[in-house]
C-alpha cells in the first residue's frame, strides 16, 4: 500500500476499529450473525490460508456459488493478498462455467456443494486449478475450514488501482468477456451508492442479488462500508424477503424486475409491513415503481449504468424525472458522442461515454477490445441515450453492433443465442431480438426460417437451447417465418424488430 492507496482490505480494517462490535453480516440460511471486528479476523485466518496454499498477488480465486458469508469473506481476503476474485454465474451451462474460467485461469476454486459435481467434472479441462475447496455446505471437495489458518500473512503492497475482481459480461460476439475491477472501482462505486441513499449504520441492506453480479456485490459492499448490516439471501425468494424485510427491518436493496414486483405481491397476501423499505434502486417498470412508494412510502432510485462503469454512470430519484435514468454521477463525466466521438446536442441522441474513477480497468486478455473500447480516451459503452435540458438521461437502446437484451437485469447478446440455435440441425436462419414482456420487463424471441422439408416445434427449440447454454438466455418466444427480410444481400435486423418485435 502506498502514501495514496487506499484498499478494500483497507476499508476491512477501518470497519473493524469504527464498527467493531456492531453486526456487519446476517446469514438468513443459518440465523448466524458476525460482527465487523470478527469478520476482519476471519478474513485475515482466511488470506493466511491462501497464501499457505500458494495464492498470491494477481492470481485469481474461481467462485462458484450462491450468496453466502464465505463469498463475501473471500473477496476480503483477496484484497487483503492484491489476488483477483472470480466469480462465476452459477446459473450458466457446464460448458459456459469451464469457458468463463478457463479465460482468467484460476488457481484455485471454491465451489458449493450443489455445484461440486459439476466442478468435479470438468476439472480435468482446468489445466490452471490446483486445488478445489467447497464454499457452503459439506461436499466432495476440500474442506473450506482447511485454508482457515490462524497465522500472520504477508500482504506486500496493494495499490487502490490493483485489480480485485473479474465480472464477465454478456457475450458480445458469441463468448462472455471478462471486464476487470479495481479496488478504486469498489470503493468510488460504494461511496456513490451511500450517498445516494444516504446510508448510516442505522441502514439494513437486503442482499437479495447474487454476488457475481455487479449490482450484487458492490451493493454488499457500500452497505459494508457505511457500518450497516447486510442481511444476506443465498438466492431470491419472495416469501422470505419479505419475512425478513419485517422482521430484519431491511431498509434499502438493489432491485431488478421482476424482483420487486414479486415482493408487492407476496406483501398483498401478507399483508406484512414493509415500511422500512425507505430505498430501492435499479431498473423496473413505472407501474411498479409507483406501486411500491404508494405501499411502503419509501423512494425508488432510477439508474443507467454496466458492469464496465462500476455499475453506475448516472442516477436520481424516480419522481424527479419519471421515465429517466438520473443525472451524471457525482465522480463521472458522461458525454453523448456521434460515430466520430464528437459531442452530440442536447436532444439528440448519442452513444453513452464515461470517464473518471468509476470506469474499469478493461477486458481480461483483449487488448484490442480495450483499445476499441477506450478509443480516444473514453470509455465507449455501446449504449445509446439522450439528455434532455436538466441533464437527466435518457436510455435509447444499444448500438446496433451492440445489440443487448436484459430479461430481468441480466444481459444476453443475441449473437450468442443465435450461434446456438443455428446449430440445430432443422434452422436455417434465425434473428434473436429483445421484445416487451410482462413479467422480465424485455423477453427475448427468435424469429427462425427452417431448412427446407424440416419440421421444429417452438417448444423444442427452446429446450434445445436451454440444454446448451444458461436457460435464463433460452427465448421465451418463436417464430418460423418463411423468409427474413434483407437489406443489400444480408439480413435486415431492424426489420425484423420491426415486423416481429412487438407485445407477444
Amino acid at each position: 500500500m502506498g502514501l495514496y492507496d487506499f484498499t478494500v482490505y483497507d476499508l476491512i480494517n477501518r470497519n473493524a476499529v469504527c464498527h467493531a462490535d456492531r453486526p456487519a453480516w446476517f446469514e438468513s440460511a443459518t440465523g448466524a450473525t458476525i460482527t465487523f471486528s470478527q469478520f476482519k479476523q476471519q478474513v485475515d485466518c482466511l488470506a493466511a490460508g491462501l497464501q499457505r496454499a500458494g495464492i498470491h498477488a494477481g492470481d485469481r480465486i474461481g467462485i462458484v456459488g450462491q450468496n453466502s458469508l464465505a463469498f463475501f469473506q473471500l473477496v476480503g481476503a483477496a484484497a487483503a493478498l492484491g489476488a483477483i476474485v472470480l466469480p462465476i454465474n452459477w446459473r450458466l451451462s457446464e460448458g459456459e462455467v469451464a469457458y468463463n474460467l478457463n479465460d482468467c485461469t484460476p488457481s484455485v476454486i471454491f465451489a458449493d456443494a450443489e455445484f461440486a459435481s459439476m466442478i468435479n467434472s470438468i476439472r480435468d479441462d482446468l489445466p490452471s486449478v490446483k486445488r478445489f475447496f467447497n464454499l457452503a455446505g459439506d461436499g466432495p471437495l476440500d474442506a473450506f475450514d482447511s485454508v482457515m489458518v490462524d497465522a500472520p500473512f504477508d500482504g506486500g503492497e496493494v495499490a487502490a488501482d490493483s485489480g480485485l475482481v473479474i465480472i464477465h459480461t454478456a457475450a458480445v460476439a458469441g463468448r462472455p468477456r471478462g471486464a476487470l475491477l479495481s479496488h478504486t472501482n469498489l470503493l468510488c462505486a460504494s461511496m456513490h451508492f451511500n450517498n445516494c441513499f444516504d446510508l448510516t449504520t442505522q441502514d439494513v441492506h437486503l442482499n437479495l442479488l447474487p454476488l457475481f453480479h455487479v449490482a450484487g456485490l458492490f451493493m454488499a459492499v457500500a452497505a459494508f462500508h457505511t457500518g450497516a448490516l447486510n442481511v444476506n439471501m443465498r438466492r431470491f425468494d419472495a416469501g422470505e424477503a419479505v419475512t425478513l424485510i419485517q422482521t430484519k427491518n431491511a431498509s434499502v436493496f438493489f432491485d431488478f424486475s421482476p424482483i420487486l414486483g414479486a415482493i408487492l405481491d407476496e406483501q398483498a397476501k401478507t399483508g406484512a409491513d414493509i415500511s422500512c423499505l425507505r430505498a430501492v434502486m435499479g431498473l423496473d417498470a413505472p407501474d411498479t415503481i409507483e406501486r411500491y412508494q404508494k405501499v411502503s412510502g419509501g423512494t425508488f432510485y432510477s439508474m443507467y449504468g454496466q458492469t464496465e462503469t462500476s455499475c453506475l454512470a448516472t442516477l436520481g430519484r424516480y419522481d424527479d424525472r419519471p421515465g429517466a435514468a438520473g443525472q451524471p454521477i457525482a465522480l463521472g463525466l458522461v458525454e453523448l458522442v456521434d460515430d466520430n466521438d464528437n459531442p452530440v446536442a442536447v436532444g439528440q441522441e448519442g452513444e453513452i461515454t464515461l470517464t473518471g474513477p468509476m470506469v474499469f480497468k478493461g477486458y481480461w486478455g483483449l487488448e484490442q477490445d480495450n483499445a476499441h473500447t477506450f478509443r480516444n480516451g473514453r470509455h465507449h459503452t455501446g449504449d445509446m441515450g439522450r439528455f434532455d435540458a436538466d441533464g437527466f438521461l435518457w436510455y435509447a437502446g444499444r448500438k446496433p453492433e451492440k445489440e443487448l437484451i436484459k430479461p430481468g437485469g441480466e444481459n444476453v447478446y443475441p449473437a450468442e443465442v443465435e450461434r446456438v440455435i443455428l446449430d440445430h440441425p432443422a434452422v436455417a436462419q434465425t434473428v434473436v431480438i429483445g421484445v416487451p414482456d410482462p413479467k422480465w420487463k424485455e423477453g427475448i424471441k427468435a424469429v427462425c426460417v427452417l431448412e427446407k422439408g424440416q419440421v421444429l416445434t417452438a417448444e423444442a427449440l427452446i429446450e434445445f437451447v436451454g440444454q446448451r447454454i444458461a436457460r435464463y438466455k433460452k427465448p421465451q418466444y418463436v417464430e418460423f417465418v418463411a423468409a427474413l427480410p434483407e437489406k443489400d444481400g444480408v439480413i435486415d435486423r431492424q426489420a425484423v424488430k420491426a415486423r416481429y418485435g412487438g407485445e407477444q
